[in-house]
């Protein structure tokens, strides 16, 4: 390839509308370009980088049986609707009509159309089976924003495992999580894998692959002693128990004006926030509910719908608190409430003399017995886990990171399978339900992902096995006959030694070419210029340590190989003995 003949629009500054140094960069270097919110053009640079990523997942999904497939990105609503999610899914699925008014979705993912096929399967002896794709999925995003972190329309790499026992799911689930701890190491991405919700699409254990990085908007809760992981939907810790007074024979009602908040009450009435309880209401798939936690803590609100079983999951309106307790928030509380379903945090459980709102504007009580007072329909882990509280299984400090999910594996158990009536004959002829787990990556994100964690105040720093290019031949003076032939000659070597090369042969000040090659990140720059050959060397740049070697014209091919060998290899070791999590 010809830098000159190559379409690489960089920029010198960073476009306004970029936040995330992925989204800045990708931008500058001429990697994307946006066509509007959530939508992104690749521009061929980036074609290039999602190709080896599509290669390295591709080797790994085979290397495990997989086998691949290309499913329809637009499907008919009657097969979600059978799986139950048409209205699940909510308001971020993309939803239309053709022209004789059939309704149709834009794809978000492919349980439905991959159990659908799954239907030809007749006997155990087909199973197990492992189906995936690479397939563009559609999501309205409501905060489409850091460039290719949070987008409406994605490449995913989605595979789908059918086994005929719960110990086949457990080693397809197994697999698959080995297989993307090798992609993410081949990829220089540093994936934690971590516990997780299942969410929306169902099943009873998954695993998320989350990158610590400041652009992500996932929080995992991570103990560096014994290795806890967990995203923060999920995690959970280990409380220190707080000692209760007797408290009172019945709760106390005592008036609180312009009390509106839980530091309101905290400030004027010495009612520490870790004793009181804070009553929020949320409707949960249309039914009203209270939820209770501890004054200081604050509502994960998925571990709510997972609590709950519930699909969809939003905050009550004033009116319609009003109507169901009688004041607005700010003197809220449970206690007398029989009618709607409460939901109280694990970490209430046995407390007493504790404060709350009274249902009536301007009046909280004192000394409320949990366990006496109020009819708690459900004691669930509902609270959202601080820094420093102690871990679960160690008792050390737990830390909180910031992270952007590149990878998550379900296990789906029979949810599908019980939809679409997928069963196949036993040994015994009869006729035995198939279980399921599916497992996804995210192409666009992963690239981004790996700019976030591979860039410097001059731009990115590819690793080797996913950049654009191996190397750059920069020629100095392309304006002279020697240097231009040199430069010519080097490229046709490394191209004839196997490295994937762009000569940078735009008549350019040298100091234009150097900026961009750092700012697009190629890992290796041959430079070739009049001073090196008249000693009859060329200078051989490594991005990452900005080392430069001069080596012998004759030998610049051989060089430039071993040193591509050599992170590879180096890559690859890391990915073999690196701990897992």
């Amino acid at each position: 390839m010809r830098w000159s003949q190559t379409h690489i629009p960089t920029l010198r500054e960073n476009p306004a509308e970029a936040d995330a140094p992925s989204h800045q960069l990708l931008l500058r270097a001429g990697f994307i370009r946006q066509l509007m919110a959530g939508h992104y053009s690749l521009l061929p640079l980036a074609v290039r980088v999602r190709s080896k990523i599509v290669t390295i997942i591709r080797e790994e999904m085979t290397a495990i049986g997989a086998q691949e497939f290309s499913l329809p990105a637009m499907h008919p609503a009657q097969v979600w609707r059978r799986s139950g999610r048409w209205d699940a899914m909510g308001e971020e699925m993309f939803r239309l009509k053709d022209r004789k008014g059939a309704e149709l979705t834009l794809g978000m993912t492919h349980e439905e159309i991959f159990t659908s096929l799954a239907t030809e399967l007749k006997s155990y002896r087909e199973l197990p089976q492992t189906w995936y794709q690479f397939q563009t999925k559609f999501r309205d995003e409501p905060r489409a924003k850091g460039g290719l972190l949070r987008t409406r329309e994605f490449t995913m790499k989605d595979s789908y495992s059918f086994d005929l026992t719960q110990e086949g799911l457990d080693r397809s689930f197994d697999l698959h999580r080995e297989a993307y701890l090798r992609i993410f190491a081949r990829l220089g991405i540093p994936a934690i894998p971590v516990e997780a919700s299942s969410g929306s699409m169902g099943g009873a254990t998954s695993t998320e692959f989350m990158c610590p990085a400041e652009a992500g908007e996932d929080f995992v809760v991570h103990c560096p002693s014994c290795g806890y992981a967990a995203n923060s939907e999920r995690a959970t810790s280990r409380l220190t128990a707080i000692a209760d007074g007797p408290g009172l024979p019945a709760p106390e009602p005592f008036d609180t004006p312009g009390v509106r908040t839980i530091d309101d009450l905290a400030a004027r009435f010495d009612a520490s926030a870790e004793r009181q309880v804070k009553t929020l209401v949320y409707v949960l798939d249309g039914q009203l509910s209270i939820v209770l936690l501890r004054g200081d803590h604050a509502l994960v609100e998925q571990k709510l719908a997972d609590a709950g079983g519930v699909g969809t999951v939003r905050p009550a309106r004033p009116e319609e608190i009003r109507e169901a307790l009688g004041a607005l928030p700010g003197s809220l509380g449970a206690v007398g409430v029989a009618s709607v379903t409460i939901l109280a945090d694990e970490a209430l459980r046995g407390r007493r003399d504790m404060f709350t709102g009274a249902n009536e504007d301007g009046v909280h009580l004192r000394g409320v017995d949990l366990e006496r007072d109020i009819a708690v329909s459900r004691w669930t882990d509902l609270r959202e886990v601080a820094s420093g509280e102690p871990c679960v299984r160690c008792e050390r400090p737990l830390q909180v990171q910031k992270t952007i999910e590149v990878g998550h594996i379900f296990k789906l158990g029979y949810k599908y399978s019980e939809a679409f009536g997928l069963t196949v004959l036993d040994a015994d002829g009869s006729p035995r339900k198939v279980i399921m787990g599916c497992y996804g990556i995210g192409i666009e994100r992963s690239m981004a992902a790996a700019v976030e964690c591979h860039h410097d105040d001059k731009g990115i720093v590819w690793p080797m096995a996913v950049a654009p290019f191996e190397a750059v031949v920069v020629v100095a003076q392309p304006d002279d006959e020697a240097t231009d032939a040199a430069g010519e000659q080097v490229y046709r070597q490394l191209l004839a030694s196997g490295v994937d090369t762009i000569i940078d042969d735009r008549s350019e000040r040298v100091g234009v070419k150097f900026r961009d090659a750092e700012l697009v990140g190629i890992p290796l720059r041959v430079t070739v210029g009049k001073r090196g050959l008249a000693d009859g060397v060329v200078e051989l740049t490594e991005r990452a340590s900005a080392e430069t070697r001069r080596i012998p014209l004759e030998e610049i091919a051989v060089e430039v190989r071993r040193t591509v060998d050599s992170a590879l290899r180096t890559r690859d070791r890391r990915q073999r003995t690196a701990p897992r999590p």
